[in-house]
């Protein structure tokens, strides 16, 4: 199974790693549009007013110019630690065990603007870009990531996608239609039945759901295989009538 997540804004900052080895990220395949897309968002940042108007940075945030100027000499970190917010936050990689780590990264895909699709172990630095931003010099980031995204994730002959992606994500490497795969929603059931979805609980829910995938370290090859995990796990995930979506109920 190959389990999507979407990137968050919010990172940590520094690292420990080597600088960004762009032939070293997992989906290799997908070297030309990284370097694209990081010469691009390197080049930007030497104008600061450019960058920040792009970027939509407000004062506080023009700082961001400046980490995404030294994108290809500041320290990386695992890109699964890097990440913050709700659902990283849930997630907590940091306090997992190397068994679940190491489930992470065989498993895990986090999409990112300005790589693309990277393992959750992969090294990566800190960075500034968001999948609705025009970058000068390339195409907008959805058709410049969507074809060969979509290629990559082919590739890998994985027999099961999960996708915990946000739409905004998903629409820079939509998973093949060959590819089994279904997009998770999560949502909450009142006493009458009513489902409502959710947001902040959705990011809170899908770094839970991972994290008890991750910790068990999951073999899930289908579809099925997911549902019959998520039963004996209590995670109540249910199909849709005429959908390929599955809701999560939180």
């Amino acid at each position: 199974m190959l389990l999507l997540l979407p990137p968050s804004e919010t990172k940590r900052a520094g690292g420990t790693g080597a600088p960004l080895d762009i032939d070293a990220l997992a989906l290799p395949q997908l070297a030309p549009e990284r370097r694209a897309a990081v010469d691009a968002l390197v080049a930007l940042s030497a104008d600061p007013d450019a960058a920040a108007r792009v970027l939509k940075l407000s004062a506080r945030q023009l700082g961001e110019v400046a980490v995404n100027s030294a994108l290809m000499t500041s320290p990386t970190m695992p890109a699964v630690d890097r990440y913050t917010g709700v659902l990283f936050d849930a997630l907590d990689a940091a306090a997992l065990d190397a068994g679940a780590r190491g489930w992470l990264g065989e498993h895990v895909l986090i999409q990112s603007a300005p790589f693309g699709p990277v393992a959750a172990l992969d090294p990566i630095p800190a960075y500034r870009l968001a999948a609705g931003t025009a970058l000068p010099g390339i195409a907008p980031l959805r058709r410049h990531w969507a074809a060969a995204s979509s290629a990559a994730l082919m590739g890998t002959g994985a027999p099961f996608v999960l996708d915990l992606r946000s739409e905004a994500y998903v629409a820079l490497a939509p998973v093949p239609a060959a590819m089994p795969s279904a997009f998770v929603r999560v949502v909450s059931a009142g006493a009458d039945g009513t489902v409502r979805a959710l947001n902040h609980f959705n990011k809170h829910a899908k770094g839970e759901f991972t994290r008890s995938l991750a910790r068990s370290t999951a073999t899930v090859s289908s579809r099925d295989d997911l549902l019959a995990w998520a039963a004996s796990h209590g995670w109540v995930l249910r199909e849709t009538a005429g959908s390929s979506e599955l809701e999560l109920v939180v």
